[in-house]
């Protein structure tokens, strides 16, 4: 917030934001001897920590501080426990109007001394602008001083009650809202208004005046009726703003496209409403296995029509959107299970909207097990259904079905008005919520104000009172909706601790939350005993308004906190020494009436300042945990006011040799993953910028998760339209299985514990189909379940997938002397039940299945046919589920062109090796020439398979053939994309900014290549580590939506036509045959073979310890140093585990942080370079911190010893371009420079510092004065 100040030498531009301690140092050199008289000693940074809100005030020439206060929600009066100051507040003063919602009191106020008057009054502007429910603002005065004249000309002595003695410590002073801002005056609109108001129009929109004209005001203001009402609000007598508000609301509408439930369908009660389903005879279900899902499984059908229709082209036509009455089908209705209709939709709704689910006491529905699988042990049953050509072995899992969705009716009147225009002056925009109690009064018999807005309009101030109503999908309803109830207008909102009395109030509340009956127990639990059984304490609280319980919550401490902060980068929002440990509370169960959501936050911050606490934390666990896990929380209605928290990279402990010095059990010890949630007391007041743009991200890749991870992980951005569309959802619902795990090798951008604990289910829309169309004109696609998903932007990550290919018909007698051709093309017929393709972990668990409960009792032959590292662990896998390796043929065709997927000959040897002496059967250079089948029902099968070599062909027995020949692109994704004229050459085309021809629809990761216009065919994301990529894709994104972010583009790299280079490394990691571990991690390259790699000049050098071939000995790990002496490849290959996230972190490492690597290696001293990395010396360099501390160490070198001087980095520079290699006598004068200019020194205290902070993770190190 930007505006002028007066000063001595003139006026300057000033800026207030929000306080960060890095402002500390600035804020005590303004510290004068009468702040510590009005304020006492304080820890500046302490106090900014627990402040509900602070405010700085900085030059916009210079950047330079001038003032700063901190503002608590109690007094910092000595004899006042803040828990109870309302109470003192009314036994000394006139405080009816005055409540925890409207106040403030400052804790703290500095200034330099000719600005203090200005930035003091500029100050309180900003508290009642960004608090619009504050009214009053308190000052507590020590007895025997007086505040500085720069506050004494704002707040003024409160006066006290009468026949009552001051307090003894203290006094109070007020300041008030309407002292300090315009107060605006909301009346009838006048046609003289259009003078005032036509201005304030144009500068945020012109549209209305070119389209109606200059008087449009005017005119809409003389056509008002008894229906139809435009309001004004005035400031000394000009007109500030206008709302038109009006009676005619399109309920039925609003009903088919939104969840209204919570409002009662903004209908009056009637007698004929239906409320309940329908109660439907269902045989016993079989037993489910323990698992919640904590999400609700919506399974949206629609009637099947004589001709399926896409959504009109005019926006307008509502009718042609949203799906009519009659379409929908009869409750209860068969129609609306799974798989009854062709076109049906199944989607998991995001946690996050849980505040939107059931009825105004009711916020969350009971929800079952989405998905329960039954085994069927057949094994005599025939292998092919028809119904299942499409997906092989599908017919091994039985899915529950769905359980269908029903949507209450209602009969009664509507009692909704809304407003059809709105616009106010941006100095009082804060104050846009004046206008609803007017436009109440207007309509005495309405309940709810409803407003739609576009999807891609930014949420602004007088929607922060509303609530955001979720859409039912798949609704193409180009506006969002939000409501606000009448309701609403009460400002006696009151929390207060829990009582006995409360329990029957509270039970109704909840009765349909998920595990409300833990909550009453937990409830009844506090009312009794105040604590668990082992003695942890045990709080509850209630919302009350007008008398009214309308919220429960209830906290333990939280006994975790040493585990939470050394696996969740919870130091991202707050200074961990500077709150104690009892502060820290863990929030269990919290329900909020949906008509009151907007006092979530108030409620929250509280319950922190009744209960004493600072910091709050909230767990989401993944589906598959323990219901006795899961049962001990609720989903929390305030879910989507808490910022996630990003876990740590945890350090693999080589715990037998650190004995005593290994961290405490609290940080070591193994349970259930879980994605952790924050608030503070400085994020009560933080608002989030709501975006409700329609993202669409096709694709569950990598490179999709980490983008949906990056947009959902901005803690100051809530993105309420994110949508996923994958055929499986999204990853990581299923329990770890090594099996199953292991399949497929991993790229190691993700693993189950990572994404458990980002936990995208809770932002994330999930729709579980394929794309089949784009619609780039209405902006939708079509899914195949025959749904249209509608989209702002659309972002294509789907990857490329391995295809069954159809047989190249080569002659089975090849001609002499002519080499052997590939001219494989994809299947695109009906594939043959027993031809797979494995491209996931649903697919590896499906193919499990089959293999235990029917391959392992037959006689067939399970080929493998490619060449690819997955062709490799599918092998191994067949091994570990007991298939004999006679059984297995590995079959390889001719590669002639790329190196192998290993390209490294020790490693080839190794598994090649392995398989031979498993008795797998490996046939190299043979193309798969012909397949027999034979017909099953409508479905066909492959009993052999012939191969063609260029010495002979060979015929296979076949059972079930696997192709890992090669990925592409999906077909459905292909054809959705050709047909829509998205530029395709090969690839998708994209630029540097991940846009297609189409500015709204952008693509990453395998599925692209880059524009011709940049000369590197290359070079694609596929060369790239795919979770950068997705981040990059984000960034991309966030330039619409980010305020706070500014993305110039390099104008040097747009004109030069440069490609970005991502720099973080590309991993793999396998289960080969011979129970090898495999781990291969390089820098991003093109795919050239070992042997020109090595050839280069300035390829740099490797080091290799231990081989294959020893079963007892070291293994095989080779290390690649560049020639920079940095880290640029690791490849392991170990019978044994592999510390994988450890060596993980030695990609791009100097090999003086690995002790010296290079020297004790040419010494001998290093044989086993396993063994080297788990010596407790290098657990720093796997800290997740260590690469911060890199970049200290780098910036220190940066420094200048003075402003005449070079810094030491700069004479390093300047040497080096004279002569790469450096003569010895420089080198000393740079080691003595190092040593004598607090070089030296300094790095050693940051290093001691790095150690001394992290010590919870890195006791193993000896500290200044443990010795």
């Amino acid at each position: 917030m930007t505006s002028t100040l007066m000063s001595p030498e003139g006026p300057i531009e000033i800026n207030a934001r929000r306080t960060e301690s890095i402002d500390a140092p600035h804020i005590l050199k303004l510290v004068s001897p009468s702040t510590e008289q009005l304020f006492g000693k304080v820890n500046v940074v302490h106090l900014i920590e627990k402040s509900v809100l602070a405010v700085t005030i900085t030059s916009t020439q210079t950047d330079e501080l001038l003032a700063h206060a901190a503002f608590f929600d109690y007094p910092n009066a000595q004899d006042v426990k803040q828990s109870g100051w309302e109470q003192w507040m009314k036994s000394y003063y006139p405080s009816d109007n005055i409540n925890a919602l409207n106040t403030l009191f400052m804790h703290y106020f500095v200034s330099k001394p000719d600005y203090a008057m200005g930035c003091a009054k500029e100050i309180i502007r900003t508290l009642f602008n960004a608090v619009p429910d504050i009214h009053f603002c308190f000052l507590s005065v020590p007895i025997g001083f007086y505040p500085d004249p720069a506050l004494s000309d704002i707040f003024s002595p409160l006066d006290k009650n009468e026949d009552t003695d001051a307090p003894q410590q203290s006094t109070l002073f007020a300041c008030y809202r309407h002292d300090n801002c315009a107060v605006l005056h909301v009346r009838p609109a006048k046609i003289e208004d259009n003078d005032d108001l036509t201005p304030i129009f144009n500068r945020q929109s012109e549209v209305l005046t070119a389209t109606y004209g200059d008087f449009f005001i005017a005119e809409l203001i003389d056509a008002q009726d008894d229906g139809h009402y435009p309001i004004c609000a005035e400031v000394d007598g000009v007109a500030v703003g206008l709302m038109s508000i009006c009676s005619e609301v399109n309920v039925e509408l609003l009903n088919e496209a939104f969840e209204l439930t919570p409002f009662h369908g903004l209908r009056q009660p009637h007698p004929d409403d239906v409320l309940d389903p329908p109660k439907i005879v269902t045989p016993a279900p079989a037993p489910a296995p323990k698992a919640s899902t904590k999400t609700q499984l919506h399974v949206v059908t629609r009637a099947p029509s004589n001709h399926e229709s896409e959504p009109g082209d005019s926006a307008g036509k509502e009718a042609d959107v949203v799906p009519s009455p009659q379409a929908t089908p009869p409750i209860g209705s068969p129609t609306q299970s799974r798989g009854s209709s062709h076109l049906d939709l199944e989607i998991r709704t995001k946690l996050s909207d849980a505040h939107m689910d059931g009825s105004a006491t009711s916020l969350i529905e009971g929800f079952e097990s989405d998905v329960e699988q039954e085994t069927i042990s057949t094994p005599g049953v025939s292998p092919a259904p028809v119904e299942h050509i499409s997906q092989p072995f599908q017919f091994l899992t039985t899915f529950k079905p769905c359980r269908p969705v029903f949507h209450p009716r209602y009969h009664g009147e509507a009692k909704a008005f809304c407003i059809q225009l709105f616009c106010i002056d941006e100095r009082f925009e804060m104050r846009s919520c004046d206008f609803l109690n007017r436009a109440f009064e207007l309509f005495p018999d309405k309940d709810y104000c409803v407003i739609t807005i576009p999807h891609t309009v930014p949420e602004f101030p007088l929607l922060q009172n509303f609530v955001r109503v979720s859409p039912r999908y798949p609704s193409t309803l180009h506006q969002e909706l939000y409501v606000f109830s009448k309701a609403g207008l009460m400002k006696s909102v009151v929390v207060r601790a829990a009582a006995s009395s409360d329990y029957e109030v509270v039970g109704k509340l909840i009765h349909t939350v998920d595990h409300h009956e833990n909550i009453l127990k937990d409830l009844t639990l506090y009312n009794e005993a105040r604590r668990d059984p082992d003695g942890t304490p045990v709080h509850a609280y209630v919302a009350e308004i007008d008398g009214q319980v309308v919220g429960i919550a209830i906290i333990r401490q939280e006994e975790d906190i040493e585990y939470i902060r050394s696996h969740y980068n919870i130091e991202d929002f707050i200074y961990f020494n500077h709150h104690r440990r009892d502060e820290h509370c863990h929030l269990h169960h919290f329900a909020m009436n949906p008509i009151f959501q907007h006092y979530s936050k108030h409620f929250i911050k509280e319950i922190l300042r009744l209960d004493h606490k600072s910091c709050m934390y909230y767990p989401v666990y993944p589906p598959y945990v323990d219901e006795e896990v899961i049962s001990r929380h609720s989903l929390v209605t305030v879910l989507d006011s808490l910022v996630p928290v990003k876990a740590r990279r945890q350090i693999i402990y080589p715990i037998v040799q650190l004995k005593g010095n290994a961290p405490s059990q609290r940080i070591t010890k193994n349970q259930d993953n879980y994605a952790l949630y924050h608030i503070n007391r400085k994020l009560t007041l933080e608002p989030k910028a709501t975006v409700n743009a329609r993202i669409v991200v096709v694709g569950a890749s990598d490179v999709g998760l980490s983008l949906l991870e990056t947009l959902a992980f901005c803690p100051h951005l809530k993105f309420n339209n994110l949508t996923m569309v994958s055929p499986h959802g999204l990853p990581g619902e299923l329990p770890s299985n090594q099996t199953r795990d292991e399949f497929l090798s991993s790229s190691l951008c993700y693993n189950q514990d990572e994404l458990n604990s980002i936990s995208l289910r809770s932002w994330v829309n999930v729709i579980s189909d394929k794309m089949i169309h784009i619609n780039r004109k209405t902006k939708h696609i079509k899914v195949s379940g025959g749904a249209f998903v509608p989209f702002d932007h659309l972002i294509l990550c789907t990857g490329s997938q391995y295809q069954v290919m159809e047989p190249c018909q080569t002659d089975v007698v090849p001609v002499l002397n002519d080499p052997l051709e590939l001219h494989h093309e994809r299947c695109v017929a009906p594939t043959p039940w027993n031809a797979v393709t494995v491209t996931d972990i649903y697919d590896a668990d499906r193919i499990i299945q089959f293999i235990n409960q029917r391959f392992i009792s037959e006689k067939g032959n399970a080929i493998v046919y490619g060449a690819s590292i997955d062709a490799y662990t599918c092998v191994q896998s067949l091994l570990d589920l007991g298939v004999e390796a006679s059984r297995i043929h590995l079959v390889r065709p001719p590669n002639p062109y790329e190196p192998s997927c290993f390209n490294n000959p020790h490693v080839e040897q190794a598994v090649k090796h392995s398989l031979s002496r498993s008795g797998v059967h490996l046939h190299d250079d043979a193309v798969l020439s012909q397949w027999s089948l034979q017909d099953v029902g409508n479905s066909s099968e492959i009993t052999s398979v012939t191969f063609c070599t260029d010495a002979r062909p060979f015929t296979v027995d076949c059972s079930v053939l696997f192709s890992f020949y090669c990925k592409d692109i999906d077909t459905d994704a292909f054809k959705a994309i050709n047909d829509s004229c998205l530029v395709y050459d090969g690839r998708l085309v994209v630029n540097t900014d991940f846009s297609t021809n189409d500015p709204s629809i952008f693509a990453a990761g395998p599925l692209t290549k880059f524009a011709r216009k940049y000369h590197t065919d290359e070079w694609s994301h596929s060369n790239f580590n795919s979770k950068q990529v997705g981040q990059q894709l984000a960034f991309s994104l966030l330039k619409y939506y980010d305020p706070t972010m500014d993305f110039d583009s390099d104008p040097e790299t747009d004109m030069l036509k440069l490609i970005p280079m991502y720099d973080q490394a590309t991993m793999v990691h396998a289960k080969l045959p011979g129970n090898f571990n495999y781990l291969h991690i390089e820098k991003p390259k093109l795919q050239t073979s070992i042997q020109n790699q090595m050839a280069q000049q300035d390829y740099g050098r490797e080091l290799i310890t231990g081989s294959w071939k020893v079963t007892s000995g070291p293994q095989y790990f080779r290390l690649h140093l560049n020639q920079y002496q940095k880290v640029e490849t690791v490849t392991c290959i170990s019978r044994c585990d592999i510390d994988t996230t450890n060596l993980m972190c030695l990609f791009g490492v100097h090999e003086r942080y690995l002790n010296n690597l290079m020297s004790r290696f040419d010494e001998g001293l290093i044989t086993d370079f396993y063994s080297y990395f788990r010596e407790p010396w290098c657990l720093a360099v796997f800290h997740d911190r260590f690469t911060d501390f890199m970049m200290e160490i780098r910036d220190i070198l940066q420094q200048k010893q003075s402003n005449e001087e070079m810094s030491l980095e700069e004479k390093v520079r300047d040497l080096v371009e004279e002569d790469l290699v450096l003569k010895k006598e420089q080198l000393d004068n740079l080691k003595k420079e190092f040593d004598d200019l607090s070089y030296k020194r300094s790095c050693e205290t940051r290093l001691l510092s790095f150690l001394s902070y992290n010590y919870y993770h890195l006791p193993m190190y000896i500290k200044p004065g443990m010795v």
